[in-house]
C-alpha cells in the first residue's frame, strides 16, 4: 500500500511538473466607438457609400462597434499554437479575402522552437510589415494609417525566425498571395524577409499576387526610439510597386506620457500613389496619381484594463476626394471620434 501511495504521489508530481512546462492562455479585447465628421456629412451619399477617410476600420459615423477579439494560445517547451478569432465589423474588414468561407479567423498557426535560436511557424499569421496592426490594443491611434490600410493584413504560409545574436534577427517566409489566407487560387507564391536590429526592422515582400498583372515588390521600415523616459518616437516608411503601379509613404508617431494613466500622441503621415497603385485616392485623377496628408491627434487614458481614446483627425488630399455637408467635393476632411477598448 505504501509503495502504491508513493507511486501515485510521484506520478502526480511528474504530471504537475510537466504542466508547469506548458502554458495555456486566454486573452483578447472588445472595442466600441463614436465618430463624427466635423467638416463633412455623417450620412451615406446617394449610392449608399459612407463618406470617411479612405483607411481601414473606424469608418462608421455615430455610435458603432469595432470587434470582439478572442485569442487562445498554448505554449509548450518546444511547440505551441495560437488561435485568434475576431467578430464584428473591424474583424470582418480584417479578413476580407479569407475565402471560400465566411471567416472569423484572424490568426491560426502552430510553431516549433527547433532550437534556442530557430523557430518555425506554419499557418495564418498577421503581417510583419508596417507599424500598425489589426487589433486596437496594439495601436496607439484608434483610426489607422493609409500605409497600413493598403499594405498586407495577413499571410498564410511557412516562416522561419532566426535569432542571429542578442541584437540581430532574421525572418524568411514563403506564403500564399497576400491576404488569401485560406486558399491559393492560382499557384502564386510570395516571399518575405525581415532583418531586425535592436527593435528596428527592415521588411521585404516579393511575388505574384492573385489578380495583379505582375510581381509585387514592397520594402518597409518600422521602428522607434525612446527619446526619454516619457517620450517615444515611432517611425514607418514603405514603398510598394506592381508593374509600375505604386504607392509609398512615411509617418512619424511621437507619444508623450504625461502621467501613469494618460499619454498623448500624434500620427503625421504622408501617403501617395501613382497609376492607381493603391486605389485609395488616385481614382479621382485621370492618371491615378494623388497624395494625402493625415494628421491624427490621440489621447489615451487608462482606467484599469479599459482605455479611453479621444481622437481628432485631419485628412488633406491633392484631389477633391472628400465632401462638405452639402456633398460638394473638396480636398480635406476633419473628424472626431472617441473609442473605448477593454483588454483581458
Amino acid at each position: 500500500m505504501k509503495k502504491l501511495i508513493t507511486l501515485t504521489v510521484l506520478v502526480a508530481v511528474m504530471s504537475l511538473s510537466a504542466q508547469e512546462d506548458k502554458k495555456f492562455t486566454f486573452s483578447g479585447s472588445v472595442d466600441a466607438y463614436f465618430k463624427n465628421n466635423i467638416s463633412g456629412p455623417n450620412e451615406a451619399d446617394g449610392d449608399g457609400n459612407f463618406l470617411t477617410p479612405g483607411t481601414s476600420f473606424a469608418n462608421r459615423s455615430g455610435f458603432s462597434i469595432g470587434m470582439a477579439n478572442v485569442i487562445a494560445s498554448y505554449e509548450g517547451e518546444k511547440v505551441g499554437f495560437v488561435a485568434d478569432l475576431v467578430f464584428g465589423p473591424r474583424g470582418e474588414d480584417a479578413v476580407f479575402l479569407s475565402s471560400p468561407s465566411t471567416n472569423i479567423v484572424n490568426q491560426l498557426y502552430v510553431y516549433w522552437n527547433v532550437s534556442e535560436s530557430v523557430t518555425l511557424t506554419f499557418g495564418n499569421f498577421n503581417t510583419f510589415l508596417g507599424y500598425e496592426v489589426i487589433s486596437p490594443v496594439g495601436n496607439f491611434n484608434y483610426s489607422t494609417s493609409y500605409m497600413f490600410s493598403y499594405g498586407p493584413f495577413s499571410h498564410t504560409g511557412l516562416k522561419a525566425d532566426f535569432a542571429l545574436s542578442e541584437d540581430f534577427s532574421l525572418m524568411l517566409a514563403v506564403m500564399n498571395s497576400t491576404d488569401f489566407t485560406e486558399i491559393n487560387l492560382d499557384g502564386s507564391y510570395t516571399f518575405g524577409a525581415q532583418l531586425g536590429f535592436k527593435d528596428q526592422y527592415l521588411n521585404f515582400l516579393y511575388g505574384d499576387q492573385t489578380g495583379t498583372s505582375g510581381p509585387t515588390f514592397q520594402v518597409d521600415y518600422t521602428g522607434g526610439f525612446d527619446l526619454s523616459e516619457d517620450f517615444f518616437l515611432g517611425l514607418n516608411a514603405t514603398y510598394n510597386d506592381t508593374d509600375g503601379s505604386s504607392f509609398y509613404g512615411a509617418a512619424l508617431y511621437p507619444q508623450f506620457k504625461t502621467s501613469e494613466s494618460f499619454t498623448i500622441g500624434l500620427r503625421g503621415e504622408y501617403f501617395a500613389e501613382t497609376e492607381f497603385g493603391a486605389g485609395a485616392i488616385g481614382g479621382y485623377d485621370t492618371e491615378g496619381d494623388a497624395s494625402v496628408i493625415d494628421v491624427t491627434l490621440t489621447g489615451s487614458y487608462a482606467v484599469g484594463d479599459l482605455t479611453i481614446k479621444p481622437e481628432l483627425r485631419l485628412d488633406s488630399a491633392s484631389e477633391d476626394v472628400f465632401f462638405d455637408s452639402d456633398f460638394t467635393p473638396k480636398n480635406s476632411l476633419s473628424s472626431f471620434l472617441i473609442a473605448a477598448i477593454y483588454a483581458f
